[in-house]
């Protein structure tokens, strides 16, 4: 179909939209430099130490010039303190989706650099994410091991409880036939003790790798004994007497070379079946103009065609049922040449929307073509009206059909995702294969204004009935509380601080953040695996 854009680059609006988006992108590039700010500062003790910092690792583990995706970088945002100056997102981690000697993998690195890796409160959630991805995506797993581990201060039994799925998922990443790598850079004690042990292929670093499920001090204090840590743990006894490493580095930049070459040596890409490429051309409008594309007020609204026609090859789609349920756009189109299926909102969703969005949903599953959601919605309409004409019973048609689907699914906020709107367009609770957000995106059960309109009408509806004066002064601060609650948690940063989604993206990468995510989803349906009945053991 071709699609004429109404915007206009360069007009007061635009430029309006523009500068406010720009300042919410800044917003996000500084809440991430925090970490790594933090981290740098560490460098004086590494180097004093022989070692080289995180993200020198990171960079030497990837392949040059090949696109790496982070993954998780405002987790813990606003979490383990109430002070925004004071937190610092990332939660010790720094993880994402690039390519290890030409292999597609799930890289994971402790920033050692921040409290010496220690768990923050989010750190947990992040591991249990990314194990859940290298699973559905078949990604071997390339662990760059330094951290003291949990937070003893801060201890709290579930997050132990939980802890334990970490372990769990690496064995069954195991079974399953996907590798996992590990690098002993520093200390890896007590649970984490065991990334070490239920990795495949352990590499440790002389004089500075160390795993032991107690490290000397606790030794002590649990059994007497006056245990020197390097023979208690260090990466040399490992590889010579308890047989727990494979490789041994001399150093950081040498662990990380072995890895590279554990990873060449598995040959990942032989199982890999290779699908025809088609040839594509970019589109035909500039990405870049996404920046001004949605409007800085949320309730202005726009026609999500002008994002579409900004991210697929060619600006070219086909608008599937374009007169009925018209709120609701199914669209086919391609990017990176791979057909896709796009959903995406003009407002709330109707009965005839949703039942449309159900087929579509379904003639895409049918078809196994991933599906696209682009979420901008209220949610499903509500009133008289709309519960006549089946609201319910077509809304939960779309929730099915969005649960049950098996063709990949990826989810992008791109502006309000509000209410059961955000569970029939793929929302958190339904396990998208990936779910990114813009750092305009609102997200919640209501915005803070209705749900402080629905407690006040409830108010004065329960005086009216008893007959009771109203405390109007009270009623206002109710309101007010009520409406800062909300809106203070449906923010981008807030919800992706609590690892709601899988990042927030600047609105002009979102081509090449769906190209990336379409290009694995895609890789992993092709890779044929070859599992085994319990995960590699050391024996």
């Amino acid at each position: 179909m071709t699609f004429r854009s109404m915007a206009a680059p360069g007009s007061p609006a635009f430029a309006a939209n523009e500068a406010a988006m720009a300042a919410s992108v800044a917003r996000l590039r500084a809440l991430e430099s925090r970490a790594e700010q933090e981290s740098e500062a560490s460098r004086p003790r590494m180097e004093a130490r022989g070692q080289i910092t995180p993200r020198e690792r990171l960079a030497r583990l990837l392949d040059p010039g090949m696109p790496f995706l982070r993954l998780h970088s405002l987790a813990g945002y606003m979490v383990d303190t109430d002070r925004e100056e004071k937190s610092v997102p990332g939660s010790s981690l720094i993880v994402g989706i690039g390519f290890v000697s030409g292999a597609r993998c799930m890289i994971w690195v402790d920033d050692s650099g921040i409290k010496a890796g220690a768990m923050g409160a989010m750190s947990g959630p992040v591991a249990l994410s990314i194990q859940r991805i290298a699973m559905r995506q078949k990604l071997p797993l390339v662990h760059l091991v330094e951290s003291a581990g949990a937070n003893l201060m801060r201890y709290e039994v579930q997050h132990w409880a939980e802890g334990g799925r970490i372990f769990a998922n690496l064995a069954r990443l195991s079974a399953a036939g996907i590798p996992t790598v590990a690098v002993l850079h520093g200390a890896s004690t007590a649970g984490g003790a065991y990334m070490i042990g239920l990795s495949d292929y352990v590499i440790g670093v002389k004089k500075r790798g160390m795993a032991a499920l107690a490290g000397a001090a606790l030794v002590q204090a649990a059994t007497g004994e006056a245990a020197e840590e390097r023979a208690l743990g260090g990466a040399e006894m490992h590889a010579e007497v308890s047989g727990l490493v494979e490789y041994l580095a001399e150093d950081d930049a040498h662990g990380v070379a072995l890895a590279r070459g554990a990873v060449a040596r598995i040959g990942w890409n032989r199982r890999l079946e290779r699908r025809d490429v088609k040839a594509f051309a970019p589109p035909l409008y500039n990405p870049d103009e996404l920046s001004g594309i949605v409007p800085a007020d949320p309730k202005e609204p726009y026609d999500a065609r002008e994002i579409v026609v900004r991210i697929v090859d060619g600006s070219d789609f086909t608008d599937f049922k374009p007169d009925f349920g018209r709120s609701t756009l199914c669209l086919q189109a391609a990017i990176n040449g791979i057909p896709v299926g796009i959903l995406a909102n003009n407002g709330p969703i109707d009965p005839a929307g949703a039942n449309k969005a159900g087929q579509f949903i379904q003639l895409m599953d049918q078809a196994e073509t991933p599906l696209i959601f682009l979420h901008n919605t209220t949610g499903y309409f509500v009133g008289t009206e709309y519960e006549r004409a089946g609201m319910i019973k077509h809304g939960s048609k779309m929730i099915q059909a969005v649960a049950n689907a098996r063709t990949p699914k990826i989810a992008l906020h791109v502006g309000a995702s509000y209410g059961a709107g955000n569970y029939g367009m793929a929302g958190h609770g339904f396990d998208p294969d990936f779910l990114f957000a813009w750092p305009n995106a609102l997200t919640g059960v209501m915005g803070g204004a209705q749900a402080a309109g629905a407690m006040e009408a409830v108010a004065r509806e329960g005086a009216k009935r008893k007959g009771a004066p109203l405390d109007e002064a009270a009623l206002a601060a109710q309101s007010a509380a009520i409406r800062a609650v909300f809106d203070r948690q449906t923010d981008a940063f807030y919800t992706s601080g609590r690892c709601l989604d899988h990042g927030v993206i600047d609105p002009r990468d979102t081509r090449r953040v769906l190209g990336f995510c379409l290009e694995t989803v895609m890789e992993a349906k092709a890779r044929r695996l070859q599992p085994n009945a319990f995960g590699v053991a050391r024996l």
